[in-house]
């Protein structure tokens, strides 16, 4: 893939150099997964072409309203048109596609790198992670927030109604609790942190109860205790990732959710260990703050490709 996305790079500022060309040609036929690792690059810069079109287009009906004078009306029409491409282009390349169409209707949404805290009605606090949709409906009988995507993290405010977390997989009831929930589409991870929380399969209604410091992963069906309760599941509440002996390989996995395009790793450097707090929300300064701490180095061969390789 490291080597499609340097063709990509090549290819774009010598299209027309025959040469160029037919040793790209030669690449692309001596392995399957070249033309694999090929299509792979090309769809990523898709997701930023379709982004610059918006733009393009966007000018072009200024620059046409411009010259031919239209009405007020008429070019009115046109800023509406092409604002509203943008808009949708930018949005779904910043958010991704979000399974749920009711997700676009959600009380709260966030982008990409987004963190978003908030008070609800009854006191409770909740922190929205990035790309994560969120409805809260509350009424005389029960406080319901339905995660249709993301992660949320949870601090319950007193109050005498029950409070109940719902997702794809099932339900989620805490008693008087610090917790956060991660929808991974047809699976849910909880991690309790004070209190205790009880889940519900959606399907078969077996449930599971998460006490402090214990994590559970279920789906519609079941579920299972699935270690310890994290710090990465609340520390991103605060926009940084701390690292305590951690994996590069995980650091990484984790910075990829905050950013666009292609974050790769040598497989070589998995095992490195990482030890500091990371901005999770300029991934950036992330990287450079790694580069200079482990021998490695960033290699960035498009603006949309980044890679990590041994120093």
């Amino acid at each position: 893939m490291q080597a499609a996305a340097s063709w990509f790079a090549r290819l774009h500022g010598a299209a027309d150099d025959p040469g160029i060309v037919a040793q790209w040609n030669a690449w692309l036929a001596e392995d399957a997964r070249h033309r694999l690792a090929w299509r792979y690059v090309e769809a990523i810069n898709q997701r930023f072409g379709n982004l610059h079109a918006d733009a393009d287009h966007a000018h072009q009906v200024l620059s046409a309203a411009h010259r031919e004078r239209h009405s007020r009306r008429s070019v009115l029409g046109s800023l509406c048109i092409a604002s509203t491409a943008g808009l949708l282009g930018w949005g779904s390349w910043r958010q991704g596609w979000i399974d749920s169409p009711r997700a676009w209707f959600a009380t709260y949404r966030t982008g990409l790198a987004e963190v978003r805290p908030l008070t609800l009605r009854d006191g409770s606090r909740v922190w929205l992670n990035g790309q994560t949709a969120l409805d809260v409906q509350f009424d005389d009988a029960v406080r319901r927030l339905r995660l249709y995507r993301g992660e949320i993290l949870i601090e319950t405010g007193a109050d005498t109604r029950p409070l109940e977390v719902v997702t794809r997989a099932g339900r989620m009831q805490p008693f008087g609790t610090r917790f956060s929930v991660r929808d991974q589409g047809l699976r849910t991870t909880l991690s309790v942190f004070a209190g205790a929380v009880q889940a519900t399969c959606a399907e078969s209604g077996r449930t599971l109860r998460a006490e402090a410091g214990q994590m559970v992963v279920f789906d519609v069906q079941q579920g299972t205790a699935s270690g310890s309760a994290t710090a990465l599941r609340q520390d991103w509440s605060r926009g940084v990732l701390v690292a305590e002996d951690m994996p590069l390989g995980q650091v990484v996995a984790v910075l990829k959710d905050y950013r666009h395009g292609h974050l790769g790793i040598d497989p070589g450097l998995d095992d490195l260990r990482v030890v500091g707090t990371y901005p999770l929300l300029d991934t950036d300064r992330a990287l450079a703050m790694l580069e200079r701490a482990l021998p490695i180095r960033v290699v960035r061969t498009l603006p949309w490709w980044v890679s990590v390789e041994a120093g």
